[in-house]
Protein backbone atom coordinates (compact mmCIF):
# COMPACT_ATOMS: atom_id res chain seq x y z
CA UNK A 1 0.00 0.00 0.00
CA UNK A 2 2.86 2.31 0.34
CA UNK A 3 2.87 6.05 1.29
CA UNK A 4 1.07 7.94 -0.67
CA UNK A 5 2.90 9.99 -3.22
CA UNK A 6 1.53 13.55 -2.67
CA UNK A 7 2.66 13.33 0.99
CA UNK A 8 6.32 13.11 0.04
CA UNK A 9 8.58 15.63 -0.39
CA UNK A 10 12.25 16.23 -1.40
CA UNK A 11 13.74 18.87 0.39
CA UNK A 12 16.59 19.12 -1.00
CA UNK A 13 18.73 18.18 -4.52
CA UNK A 14 21.17 15.66 -2.44
CA UNK A 15 21.48 12.10 -2.63
CA UNK A 16 21.73 9.26 -0.18
CA UNK A 17 24.96 8.62 1.05
CA UNK A 18 26.88 5.33 3.35
CA UNK A 19 25.68 5.77 6.87
CA UNK A 20 24.91 3.88 9.87
CA UNK A 21 21.09 4.37 9.84
CA UNK A 22 18.05 6.28 8.49
CA UNK A 23 17.26 9.33 10.18
CA UNK A 24 13.77 10.48 11.03
CA UNK A 25 13.56 14.11 13.01
CA UNK A 26 10.37 13.41 14.54
CA UNK A 27 8.99 17.13 15.69
CA UNK A 28 4.94 17.78 14.67
CA UNK A 29 3.90 14.03 14.38
CA UNK A 30 5.17 12.90 18.01
CA UNK A 31 3.52 9.37 17.60
CA UNK A 32 4.57 6.03 17.52
CA UNK A 33 1.78 4.59 15.24
CA UNK A 34 -0.51 5.69 12.20
CA UNK A 35 2.28 8.41 11.14
CA UNK A 36 3.42 8.25 7.79
CA UNK A 37 6.87 10.28 8.18
CA UNK A 38 7.78 7.61 10.68
CA UNK A 39 6.61 4.38 8.13
CA UNK A 40 7.81 5.91 5.18
CA UNK A 41 11.78 5.61 6.87
CA UNK A 42 10.97 2.20 7.91
CA UNK A 43 10.27 1.62 4.52
CA UNK A 44 14.28 3.12 3.38
CA UNK A 45 15.87 1.95 6.10
CA UNK A 46 14.80 -1.95 5.34
CA UNK A 47 15.37 -0.93 1.40
CA UNK A 48 18.88 0.07 2.41
CA UNK A 49 19.31 -2.68 4.93
CA UNK A 50 19.87 0.07 8.11
CA UNK A 51 17.88 0.98 11.14
CA UNK A 52 15.85 3.47 11.60
CA UNK A 53 16.97 5.97 14.50
CA UNK A 54 14.27 8.19 15.97
CA UNK A 55 15.38 11.74 17.35
CA UNK A 56 13.91 15.06 19.02
CA UNK A 57 15.13 18.11 19.70
CA UNK A 58 13.96 19.82 22.60
CA UNK A 59 14.49 23.58 22.59
CA UNK A 60 13.71 25.87 25.09
CA UNK A 61 13.35 28.93 23.20
CA UNK A 62 10.13 27.39 21.46
CA UNK A 63 7.67 31.00 20.58
CA UNK A 64 5.69 31.41 23.39
CA UNK A 65 6.36 28.16 24.71
CA UNK A 66 5.41 27.65 28.70
CA UNK A 67 5.62 25.00 31.38
CA UNK A 68 2.48 23.89 31.01
CA UNK A 69 2.97 23.15 27.01
CA UNK A 70 6.49 21.48 28.04
CA UNK A 71 4.86 19.55 31.05
CA UNK A 72 2.08 18.13 28.50
CA UNK A 73 4.59 18.06 25.75
CA UNK A 74 7.15 15.62 27.90
CA UNK A 75 4.58 13.37 28.86
CA UNK A 76 3.64 12.26 25.67
CA UNK A 77 7.02 11.90 24.39
CA UNK A 78 7.68 9.10 27.35
CA UNK A 79 5.06 7.35 26.24
CA UNK A 80 6.10 7.67 22.55
CA UNK A 81 9.59 6.94 23.34
CA UNK A 82 8.17 3.09 24.97
CA UNK A 83 5.37 2.64 21.99
CA UNK A 84 8.84 3.27 19.85
CA UNK A 85 11.19 0.63 21.81
CA UNK A 86 8.40 -1.76 21.30
CA UNK A 87 9.07 -1.49 17.42
CA UNK A 88 12.66 -2.17 18.10
CA UNK A 89 13.35 2.08 17.27
CA UNK A 90 15.37 3.70 19.30
CA UNK A 91 13.81 7.66 20.32
CA UNK A 92 16.81 10.14 21.41
CA UNK A 93 15.68 13.69 22.89
CA UNK A 94 18.43 16.10 22.51
CA UNK A 95 18.31 19.37 23.68
CA UNK A 96 18.73 22.18 21.62
CA UNK A 97 17.63 23.90 18.51
CA UNK A 98 17.49 21.57 15.52
CA UNK A 99 20.22 22.46 13.92
CA UNK A 100 22.35 21.67 17.13
CA UNK A 101 20.73 18.76 18.35
CA UNK A 102 20.84 16.86 15.56
CA UNK A 103 23.75 17.53 13.37
CA UNK A 104 25.97 15.30 14.67
CA UNK A 105 23.35 12.50 14.10
CA UNK A 106 22.87 13.83 10.32
CA UNK A 107 26.71 12.55 9.77
CA UNK A 108 26.00 9.42 9.79
CA UNK A 109 22.39 9.48 7.77
CA UNK A 110 22.24 7.63 5.14
CA UNK A 111 18.81 9.98 4.41
CA UNK A 112 17.18 12.18 7.15
CA UNK A 113 12.97 11.87 7.11
CA UNK A 114 10.96 14.58 8.91
CA UNK A 115 7.27 15.64 9.10
CA UNK A 116 5.78 18.36 8.50
CA UNK A 117 5.07 21.61 10.32
CA UNK A 118 2.55 25.06 8.95
CA UNK A 119 3.92 27.82 10.97
CA UNK A 120 7.02 30.33 10.04
CA UNK A 121 9.51 28.58 12.17
CA UNK A 122 8.93 25.22 11.90
CA UNK A 123 9.16 25.58 8.00
CA UNK A 124 12.27 27.47 8.75
CA UNK A 125 13.69 24.83 10.52
CA UNK A 126 12.96 22.61 7.65
CA UNK A 127 14.86 24.65 5.79
CA UNK A 128 17.68 25.40 7.91
CA UNK A 129 18.20 21.42 8.25
CA UNK A 130 17.95 20.94 4.15
CA UNK A 131 21.39 22.80 3.77
CA UNK A 132 22.91 21.43 6.82
CA UNK A 133 22.72 17.84 6.24
CA UNK A 134 24.96 15.97 4.21
CA UNK A 135 22.73 13.32 2.66
CA UNK A 136 18.85 13.93 1.03
CA UNK A 137 15.98 15.22 3.31
CA UNK A 138 12.22 13.90 2.89
CA UNK A 139 9.06 15.67 4.36
CA UNK A 140 6.97 13.62 4.60
CA UNK A 141 2.83 15.64 5.79
CA UNK A 142 0.91 13.62 8.11
CA UNK A 143 -0.82 15.83 10.28
CA UNK A 144 -3.47 16.28 7.88
CA UNK A 145 -6.31 14.15 6.13
CA UNK A 146 -5.43 15.55 2.54
CA UNK A 147 -2.21 17.69 2.03
CA UNK A 148 -2.42 21.40 2.20
CA UNK A 149 -1.00 21.77 -1.29
CA UNK A 150 -3.32 19.03 -2.89
CA UNK A 151 -6.32 20.92 -1.44
CA UNK A 152 -5.48 24.20 -3.08
CA UNK A 153 -2.45 26.20 -4.30
CA UNK A 154 -3.84 29.35 -2.41
CA UNK A 155 -5.05 30.68 0.57
CA UNK A 156 -8.98 29.69 -0.23
CA UNK A 157 -11.75 32.81 1.20
CA UNK A 158 -13.80 30.63 3.64
CA UNK A 159 -15.02 27.15 4.89
CA UNK A 160 -17.87 26.76 1.76
CA UNK A 161 -14.29 27.25 -0.57
CA UNK A 162 -12.02 24.53 0.60
CA UNK A 163 -14.83 22.26 1.64
CA UNK A 164 -15.68 20.88 -2.00
CA UNK A 165 -11.97 20.61 -2.88
CA UNK A 166 -11.15 18.50 0.26
CA UNK A 167 -14.02 16.41 0.01
CA UNK A 168 -12.89 15.79 -3.64
CA UNK A 169 -9.71 13.70 -2.31
CA UNK A 170 -11.42 12.11 0.68
CA UNK A 171 -11.56 8.75 -0.48
CA UNK A 172 -7.66 8.68 -1.54
CA UNK A 173 -6.45 10.25 1.50
CA UNK A 174 -8.60 9.05 4.35
CA UNK A 175 -7.14 5.51 4.85
CA UNK A 176 -5.39 3.94 7.37
CA UNK A 177 -1.44 4.11 7.55
CA UNK A 178 0.40 0.99 6.83
CA UNK A 179 2.47 -0.25 9.28
CA UNK A 180 6.09 -1.76 8.59
CA UNK A 181 8.56 -3.84 11.28
CA UNK A 182 12.09 -2.96 10.59
CA UNK A 183 14.50 -5.40 9.62
CA UNK A 184 17.43 -3.78 12.10
CA UNK A 185 16.58 -2.36 15.55
CA UNK A 186 18.21 0.61 16.74
CA UNK A 187 17.50 0.07 20.74
CA UNK A 188 20.47 0.00 22.88
CA UNK A 189 23.22 1.73 20.41
CA UNK A 190 24.54 3.63 23.49
CA UNK A 191 23.81 7.07 22.21
CA UNK A 192 23.40 10.12 23.96
CA UNK A 193 19.75 11.16 25.04
CA UNK A 194 18.14 12.92 27.70
CA UNK A 195 15.71 10.90 29.86
CA UNK A 196 11.86 10.89 29.76
CA UNK A 197 11.91 8.76 32.77
CA UNK A 198 12.68 12.10 34.88
CA UNK A 199 10.21 15.08 33.33
CA UNK A 200 10.50 16.57 36.02
CA UNK A 201 14.61 17.14 36.07
CA UNK A 202 14.27 18.03 32.11
CA UNK A 203 11.89 20.64 33.11
CA UNK A 204 14.40 21.96 35.70
CA UNK A 205 17.24 22.57 33.35
CA UNK A 206 15.26 24.30 30.63
CA UNK A 207 15.02 28.28 30.61
CA UNK A 208 11.24 28.47 30.10
CA UNK A 209 8.66 30.45 31.32
CA UNK A 210 7.37 28.75 34.79
CA UNK A 211 4.41 31.67 35.26
CA UNK A 212 1.40 29.76 33.68
CA UNK A 213 1.20 26.16 35.84
CA UNK A 214 1.01 22.36 33.90
CA UNK A 215 -2.43 21.41 34.20
CA UNK A 216 -2.21 17.54 34.87
CA UNK A 217 -5.30 17.11 36.77
CA UNK A 218 -7.53 17.86 33.48
CA UNK A 219 -4.88 17.28 30.63
CA UNK A 220 -1.91 14.61 30.32
CA UNK A 221 -0.38 13.83 27.07
CA UNK A 222 0.21 11.02 25.12
CA UNK A 223 -1.33 9.17 22.57
CA UNK A 224 -2.45 6.31 25.39
CA UNK A 225 -4.19 9.20 26.80
CA UNK A 226 -5.56 10.49 23.44
CA UNK A 227 -7.06 7.15 22.47
CA UNK A 228 -8.92 7.05 25.90
CA UNK A 229 -10.33 10.42 25.91
CA UNK A 230 -11.28 9.15 22.15
CA UNK A 231 -12.91 6.16 22.98
CA UNK A 232 -14.90 7.85 25.73
CA UNK A 233 -16.07 10.11 23.34
CA UNK A 234 -17.42 7.59 21.09
CA UNK A 235 -19.23 5.96 23.37
CA UNK A 236 -20.68 8.57 25.38
CA UNK A 237 -20.76 11.22 23.44
CA UNK A 238 -20.82 11.03 19.66
CA UNK A 239 -24.63 10.49 19.52
CA UNK A 240 -25.11 13.97 20.82
CA UNK A 241 -22.34 16.15 19.27
CA UNK A 242 -24.05 17.53 16.38
CA UNK A 243 -27.24 18.78 18.67
CA UNK A 244 -24.64 19.93 21.77
CA UNK A 245 -21.60 20.85 20.38
CA UNK A 246 -22.04 24.35 21.07
CA UNK A 247 -23.55 23.84 23.99
CA UNK A 248 -20.20 24.52 26.24
CA UNK A 249 -22.69 23.78 29.54
CA UNK A 250 -22.64 19.43 28.26
CA UNK A 251 -19.63 18.06 27.87
CA UNK A 252 -20.44 16.75 24.12
CA UNK A 253 -17.03 17.15 22.57
CA UNK A 254 -13.98 15.05 22.00
CA UNK A 255 -10.90 17.32 23.86
CA UNK A 256 -8.88 16.21 21.18
CA UNK A 257 -7.27 19.55 20.05
CA UNK A 258 -4.51 19.34 22.25
CA UNK A 259 -3.58 15.89 21.34
CA UNK A 260 -3.42 17.13 17.44
CA UNK A 261 -1.56 20.70 18.25
CA UNK A 262 1.37 17.76 19.29
CA UNK A 263 0.79 15.58 16.67
CA UNK A 264 0.24 13.13 19.45
CA UNK A 265 -3.24 11.51 17.53
CA UNK A 266 -3.22 11.42 13.79
CA UNK A 267 -6.01 13.32 11.88
CA UNK A 268 -6.63 10.20 9.90
CA UNK A 269 -6.95 8.07 12.70
CA UNK A 270 -9.37 10.14 14.34
CA UNK A 271 -11.60 10.92 11.36
CA UNK A 272 -11.60 7.01 10.46
CA UNK A 273 -12.86 5.99 13.97
CA UNK A 274 -15.59 8.99 14.05
CA UNK A 275 -16.57 7.50 10.48
CA UNK A 276 -16.86 4.05 11.52
CA UNK A 277 -18.32 4.68 15.04
CA UNK A 278 -21.37 2.28 15.78
CA UNK A 279 -22.41 5.20 17.87
CA UNK A 280 -24.14 8.42 17.31
CA UNK A 281 -26.14 9.20 14.24
CA UNK A 282 -24.97 10.52 10.45
CA UNK A 283 -25.31 13.94 11.65
CA UNK A 284 -23.34 13.50 14.01
CA UNK A 285 -20.64 11.72 12.48
CA UNK A 286 -20.82 14.10 9.44
CA UNK A 287 -20.76 17.47 12.05
CA UNK A 288 -17.39 16.25 14.03
CA UNK A 289 -15.99 15.47 10.30
CA UNK A 290 -17.03 18.66 8.71
CA UNK A 291 -14.76 20.42 12.12
CA UNK A 292 -11.99 17.81 12.21
CA UNK A 293 -11.21 18.05 8.63
CA UNK A 294 -12.50 20.72 6.50
CA UNK A 295 -12.51 23.84 9.10
CA UNK A 296 -9.16 22.60 11.16
CA UNK A 297 -7.37 21.74 7.68
CA UNK A 298 -8.88 25.67 6.47
CA UNK A 299 -6.83 26.65 8.93
CA UNK A 300 -3.67 24.92 8.16
CA UNK A 301 -4.46 26.22 4.24
CA UNK A 302 -4.74 30.10 6.12
CA UNK A 303 -1.03 29.93 7.96
CA UNK A 304 0.86 27.98 4.91
CA UNK A 305 -0.64 30.36 2.65
CA UNK A 306 -0.06 33.63 4.46
CA UNK A 307 3.10 34.41 5.75
CA UNK A 308 1.79 36.99 8.48
CA UNK A 309 -1.08 34.90 9.53
CA UNK A 310 -0.07 35.99 12.99
CA UNK A 311 -0.59 39.59 12.19
CA UNK A 312 -3.30 41.85 12.19
CA UNK A 313 -2.55 42.64 8.61
CA UNK A 314 -3.47 39.17 7.52
CA UNK A 315 -7.41 40.12 8.44
CA UNK A 316 -9.36 40.04 4.98
CA UNK A 317 -9.51 43.99 3.85
CA UNK A 318 -13.26 44.06 4.05
CA UNK A 319 -12.44 43.49 7.53
CA UNK A 320 -9.75 45.70 8.56
CA UNK A 321 -11.57 48.78 6.59
CA UNK A 322 -15.07 48.43 8.73
CA UNK A 323 -12.98 48.04 11.86
CA UNK A 324 -11.06 50.93 11.09
CA UNK A 325 -14.07 53.37 10.15
CA UNK A 326 -15.10 52.66 13.85
CA UNK A 327 -12.06 52.58 15.73
CA UNK A 328 -13.24 56.31 17.07
CA UNK A 329 -16.53 54.48 18.46
CA UNK A 330 -16.83 55.40 21.99
CA UNK A 331 -16.35 51.83 24.35
CA UNK A 332 -18.48 52.07 27.62
CA UNK A 333 -15.59 49.76 29.08
CA UNK A 334 -12.26 49.16 28.54
CA UNK A 335 -9.68 46.47 30.10
CA UNK A 336 -6.00 45.95 30.53
CA UNK A 337 -4.57 42.69 29.61
CA UNK A 338 -3.92 42.01 33.50
CA UNK A 339 -7.44 42.86 34.13
CA UNK A 340 -8.63 40.18 31.29
CA UNK A 341 -6.35 36.94 32.21
CA UNK A 342 -7.57 37.68 36.57
CA UNK A 343 -10.98 37.24 35.14
CA UNK A 344 -12.92 40.72 36.56
CA UNK A 345 -14.63 42.11 34.42
CA UNK A 346 -18.27 43.12 34.78
CA UNK A 347 -19.51 39.88 32.49
CA UNK A 348 -19.67 36.95 34.23
CA UNK A 349 -20.18 34.30 31.35
CA UNK A 350 -16.91 35.89 30.00
CA UNK A 351 -14.91 35.31 33.07
CA UNK A 352 -16.06 32.11 33.18
CA UNK A 353 -14.56 31.43 29.77
CA UNK A 354 -11.26 33.09 30.64
CA UNK A 355 -11.35 30.79 34.25
CA UNK A 356 -11.81 27.57 31.94
CA UNK A 357 -9.01 28.77 30.05
CA UNK A 358 -6.46 29.76 32.28
CA UNK A 359 -6.69 27.40 35.09
CA UNK A 360 -7.72 24.02 32.67
CA UNK A 361 -5.47 25.12 29.09
CA UNK A 362 -8.78 24.54 27.34
CA UNK A 363 -12.21 26.40 26.19
CA UNK A 364 -14.95 25.46 24.52
CA UNK A 365 -15.09 26.01 20.72
CA UNK A 366 -18.51 28.62 21.38
CA UNK A 367 -16.71 30.32 24.08
CA UNK A 368 -13.67 31.15 22.27
CA UNK A 369 -15.86 33.32 20.01
CA UNK A 370 -17.52 35.16 22.28
CA UNK A 371 -14.32 35.65 24.32
CA UNK A 372 -12.44 36.98 21.62
CA UNK A 373 -15.17 38.92 20.30
CA UNK A 374 -15.94 41.08 23.87
CA UNK A 375 -12.14 41.89 23.86
CA UNK A 376 -12.76 43.75 20.91
CA UNK A 377 -15.49 45.50 22.53
CA UNK A 378 -13.00 46.10 25.38
CA UNK A 379 -10.28 47.32 23.77
CA UNK A 380 -9.09 51.14 22.76
CA UNK A 381 -8.34 49.86 18.62
CA UNK A 382 -9.09 46.98 16.99
CA UNK A 383 -5.25 46.37 16.58
CA UNK A 384 -4.68 46.06 20.19
CA UNK A 385 -8.03 43.59 21.15
CA UNK A 386 -5.56 41.23 18.45
CA UNK A 387 -2.76 41.76 19.89
CA UNK A 388 -4.17 40.71 23.47
CA UNK A 389 -6.74 37.86 22.23
CA UNK A 390 -3.35 36.47 20.47
CA UNK A 391 -1.31 36.73 23.28
CA UNK A 392 -3.73 35.43 25.73
CA UNK A 393 -4.51 32.40 23.41
CA UNK A 394 -1.11 31.30 23.42
CA UNK A 395 0.16 31.75 26.56
CA UNK A 396 -2.74 29.64 27.98
CA UNK A 397 -4.08 27.30 25.86
CA UNK A 398 -2.74 24.05 26.12
CA UNK A 399 -3.52 24.05 22.00
CA UNK A 400 -2.60 27.48 21.67
CA UNK A 401 0.29 28.14 18.96
CA UNK A 402 -1.63 26.01 16.39
CA UNK A 403 -2.74 27.07 13.02
CA UNK A 404 -6.46 26.14 14.16
CA UNK A 405 -5.14 29.26 17.15
CA UNK A 406 -4.14 31.76 14.83
CA UNK A 407 -7.30 31.01 12.31
CA UNK A 408 -9.55 30.94 14.95
CA UNK A 409 -8.18 34.76 16.51
CA UNK A 410 -8.69 35.50 13.05
CA UNK A 411 -12.24 34.71 12.75
CA UNK A 412 -13.17 36.91 15.78
CA UNK A 413 -11.77 39.77 13.16
CA UNK A 414 -13.57 38.66 10.01
CA UNK A 415 -11.63 35.81 8.37
CA UNK A 416 -13.34 32.84 6.56
CA UNK A 417 -16.38 34.84 7.60
CA UNK A 418 -18.71 37.35 5.69
CA UNK A 419 -19.85 41.11 6.18
CA UNK A 420 -22.67 41.04 8.58
CA UNK A 421 -24.61 43.87 9.71
CA UNK A 422 -23.03 47.44 10.37
CA UNK A 423 -23.06 48.31 14.23
CA UNK A 424 -20.80 50.45 16.65
CA UNK A 425 -17.14 49.19 17.33
CA UNK A 426 -17.37 46.10 14.49
CA UNK A 427 -18.49 47.91 11.84
CA UNK A 428 -19.56 44.75 9.74
CA UNK A 429 -17.50 42.19 11.73
CA UNK A 430 -19.88 39.68 13.06
CA UNK A 431 -21.11 40.15 16.98
CA UNK A 432 -21.75 38.22 19.74
CA UNK A 433 -23.96 39.53 22.97
CA UNK A 434 -24.49 37.78 26.26
CA UNK A 435 -27.97 37.67 25.17
CA UNK A 436 -27.52 35.51 22.70
CA UNK A 437 -25.96 33.18 25.26
CA UNK A 438 -28.08 33.34 27.02
CA UNK A 439 -31.04 32.40 24.54
CA UNK A 440 -28.91 29.53 22.84
CA UNK A 441 -27.25 27.65 25.80
CA UNK A 442 -27.58 27.26 29.18
CA UNK A 443 -24.72 29.63 30.49
CA UNK A 444 -25.58 29.54 33.84
CA UNK A 445 -24.86 25.84 34.09
CA UNK A 446 -21.60 26.58 32.32
CA UNK A 447 -20.33 29.10 34.64
CA UNK A 448 -21.35 26.85 37.55
CA UNK A 449 -19.38 24.20 35.58
CA UNK A 450 -16.16 25.79 35.03
CA UNK A 451 -16.66 27.07 38.61
CA UNK A 452 -16.46 23.44 39.88
CA UNK A 453 -13.18 22.98 37.74
CA UNK A 454 -11.43 26.15 38.85
CA UNK A 455 -11.92 24.80 42.78
CA UNK A 456 -11.11 21.39 42.15
CA UNK A 457 -7.61 22.89 40.55
CA UNK A 458 -7.29 24.83 43.48
CA UNK A 459 -8.17 22.01 45.75
CA UNK A 460 -5.53 19.78 43.84
CA UNK A 461 -3.04 22.45 44.21
CA UNK A 462 -3.37 22.06 47.61
CA UNK A 463 -3.42 18.65 47.74
CA UNK A 464 -0.35 18.70 45.82
CA UNK A 465 -1.97 16.49 43.42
Amino acid sequence: MGIEPERISILNPKAEQKGAWVLYWMQQSQRAHDNPALEYAIIQANRLDLPVLVVFALTDSYPEANLRHYRFMLEGLAKTQCQLARRRIGMLVRKGDPAMAIGSLMEGAALLVCDVGYTRHQRAWRQQISVDAPCRVVAVEGDVVVPVATVSPKAEYAARTIRPKIHKHLEQFLKPCPRYRPKHTSIHMGLESLDLGAIDAILDGLDIDRTVSAVTQFYRGGPGEAKIRLRRFIAHHLQNYASNRNQPQTGEISHMSPYLHFGQISPVFLALQIAHAETGADADRAAYIEELIVRRELAANFVYYTPDYDRYDCLPAWAQKTLAEHTADRRETLYDRQTLEAAKTHDPYWNAAMAEMRDTGFMHSYMRMYWGKKIIEWSPTPEEAFETILALNNRYFLDGRDPNSFAGVGWVFGLHDRAWFQREIFGKVRYMAASGLERKCDIQAYVAKVAALSRARIDGEGSGK
